[in-house]
C-alpha cells in the first residue's frame, strides 16, 4: 500500500507542476500580434 501512495503523491506533484505551468504560460506571457497578409490565386476566387 505504501507504494501505490507514493505513486499517487509523485503523480499527483506531476501534475500540479504542469498546471502550475500551463498557467504560467497563459497568464504571464503575452502574444505579439502581427498582420498577416498572402495572395490567393485566381483559379481559387472562381470556385
Amino acid at each position: 500500500m505504501p507504494t501505490l501512495i507514493r505513486l499517487l503523491v509523485i503523480l499527483g506533484v506531476l501534475a500540479g507542476l504542469a498546471y502550475a505551468g500551463l498557467w504560467a504560460l497563459a497568464t504571464k506571457v503575452e502574444p505579439q500580434p502581427r498582420e498577416i497578409t498572402f495572395t490567393v490565386p485566381q483559379e481559387r476566387i472562381g470556385k
